[in-house]
């Protein structure tokens, strides 16, 4: 974010004509915004600017946008809004599973980017109102610090899976259905993104909190309706 406060915005993508039209709404809606028309570009641009938000396009030349992703998530997590024409849910997932924040399918209404752009940012903020250190047998949630440790240690979670899982302990054995962790975490809904999303990030959550994530001991699948947190 600059001095100012406005904040600062990175769009990536071989094409001038996208980037010119992305280019100019963010900036009719107050943003800051650097544009970068290859991978390399973007990752130089990163490192000097240091954006709030990056909007990338996955078919870049030479270093594509999963890679330039990969990068990003080994150094940081700065939210990623990935742009693609691809439709395969193979190719969205892939994206999610590397830490992406949210992607829009071209050809898309640069209106409905510039939402998501806002709501990614509103996501992604480091603080909330009241901050609590949430314990249950063996994990703990500190809101204020965004850490999460699994018998005393550490577990990395990316700032997407730490709204999920605090948002679910708040409200333990409470079923919530993907449409409505889609709303409430996401601030979205399934007209805008797919509820694979929630999904993805389950999958991974647990990968990271469970000793088992085949049989679940903190977030549970209620089939056919949704998940809860088992305190």
């Amino acid at each position: 974010m600059n001095r100012d406060g406005t904040e600062r915005i990175l769009v990536v993508d071989d094409e001038p004509m996208v980037r010119e039209v992305v280019v100019a709404y963010l900036e009719r809606e107050g943003f800051r915004v650097d544009e970068a028309g290859n991978g390399a570009a973007a990752l130089k641009q990163i490192e000097a600017s240091h954006p709030d938000l990056v909007v990338l396009d996955v078919m870049l030349p030479e270093l594509d946008g999963f890679s330039v992703l990969t990068e990003l998530r080994r150094t940081g997590d700065i939210p990623v809004i990935l742009l693609t024409a691809r439709t395969e849910e193979t190719d969205r997932v892939l994206g999610l599973e590397l830490g992406a924040d949210d992607y829009v399918v071209k050809p898309f209404s640069p209106r409905e980017l510039v939402a998501r752009v806002r709501s990614v940012l509103r996501r992604s903020a480091l603080a909330t109102a009241e901050p609590e250190i949430l314990e249950f047998d063996g994990l703990t949630i500190d809101e204020q610090a965004r850490e999460v440790f699994v018998t005393g240690k550490a577990v990395e979670v990316t700032p997407k899976e730490f709204d999920l899982v605090a948002f679910l302990a708040h409200s333990p054995r409470r079923v919530f259905s993907r449409g409505q962790l889609l709303e409430q975490v996401w601030d979205s809904s399934a007209d805008w993104q797919d509820p694979s999303t929630v999904t993805v990030h389950v999958r991974r959550l647990r990968r990271k909190l469970e000793k088992d994530p085949d049989n679940p001991r903190w977030i549970t699948t209620v089939w056919g309706v949704g998940y809860r947190f088992e305190p």
